[in-house]
């Protein structure tokens, strides 16, 4: 890549091949749902050893169609980590629940169990785990509650908590297909679980035609054009894991010596996003990256806690002043990955801790 270039922060990775099958798709007449769609959600299942899941139009679909699943609605409390992108705080809002914000381990993102524990109350109805920037949460003590857990694999498909495959641990699971995720379908997302009865209710309020009764359903289907793009991208899914754990690789080796703490590398987790925390300010240094031709980010936008203006959190503060995102996406080369590194070591240097 050319040092004038920058190098992008995320972006998605396609070929010639899906510009082909899109082609095709489009030349069929069959753009809706329809044969693509069961074909990406029996393979997503098999994929996770499941029956087949329910796609949507989007992650956050996936998640509002798995509360309605559990029952939740108006009255109930539902759990979700702080340090997340507001989707599923959307989601439960939707739902008509009243979402119950928890803290999280600075140094992994993932909720944490004890904050989990202080916060349930008896109107507690189910709860939210996020396997943060593709590393699994520790799922083993969030479940003891009896409540039913969702599993948020937005950031984490493909990942592995022991020999399980994340999405398979709880009561339901969602993936996100956003056009920056693990695989994309440009928008899009699946709800997964062991449990036929709730996917059959997902299935009935994914789409609201041709039913013999009436309740408030939803128009959250996914087309065969996105699923198209889905069943394509989910072959390549162990070679794109594998190209980003290379990357990993190289940051581990190339950031050892520099004054920032490197993401936990505990086995079966993924690389998402390659996530550093430094001590420093980390607005300047994103400006100073900008600068230097390498774009890098806060991984989450703002903690949710902060648009209510609660306090209570200090595990989600700490992430979020101190987390920095470097690229890492099948598209860069270990070149680009040394590019970033050496800019990072100057921008350090100006950024004292």
């Amino acid at each position: 890549m050319e040092r004038n270039v920058t190098i992008t922060h995320s972006r998605p990775s396609l070929d010639d091949e899906e510009i082909r099958l899109l082609q095709n798709v489009l030349t069929s007449g069959q753009l809706a749902q329809g044969p693509q769609v069961r074909g990406f959600e029996e393979e997503l299942g098999t994929f996770h050893g499941l029956p087949p899941g329910v796609a949507t139009s989007s992650g956050t679909a996936a998640i509002h169609v798995a509360l309605l699943s559990l029952g939740v609605g108006r009255g109930d409390e539902v759990l979700l980590p702080s340090y997340v992108c507001s989707a599923p705080l959307h989601a439960v809002y939707h739902s008509g629940a009243t979402p119950v914000l928890v803290d999280v381990d600075p140094s992994t993102g993932n909720m944490d169990p004890n904050d989990l524990k202080r916060r349930l109350t008896a109107k507690s109805k189910a709860i939210i785990v996020v396997h943060l920037f593709g590393l699994p949460a520790n799922l083993g003590e969030i479940s003891t509650h009896g409540l039913p857990v969702i599993e948020d694999c937005a950031q984490a498909l493909g990942a592995e908590l022991g020999s399980e495959k994340v999405g398979t641990l709880g009561n339901l699971a969602i993936c996100s297909f956003y056009a920056t995720k693990i695989i994309t379908t440009g928008e899009g997302g699946m709800l997964l679980s062991h449990d036929p009865d709730l996917l059959t209710r997902a299935r009935d309020v994914r789409d609201y035609d041709k039913k013999n009764d009436f309740k408030v359903r939803f128009n959250y289907k996914m087309t065969d054009i996105q699923a198209t793009l889905g069943r394509s991208q989910l072959q390549k899914l162990e070679r794109f894991l594998g190209q980003r754990e290379a990357l990993a690789g190289v940051y581990k080796e190339q950031l050892a010596t520099l004054p920032c703490t490197l993401p936990p590398s505990e086995e079966g987790r993924i690389y998402y996003r390659y996530v550093i925390s430094s001590q420093g300010n980390v607005t300047e240094l994103t400006q100073k990256l900008l600068k230097m031709g390498i774009e890098v980010a806060r991984p989450v936008y703002r903690p949710l806690h902060r648009y209510f203006n609660l306090e209570g959190y200090p595990g989600a503060e700490m992430a979020w002043k101190s987390h920095l995102s470097l690229p890492i996406h099948p598209s860069l080369t270990s070149q680009d990955v040394h590019r970033v590194c050496h800019a990072l070591q100057q921008a350090l240097k100006e950024n004292p801790q």
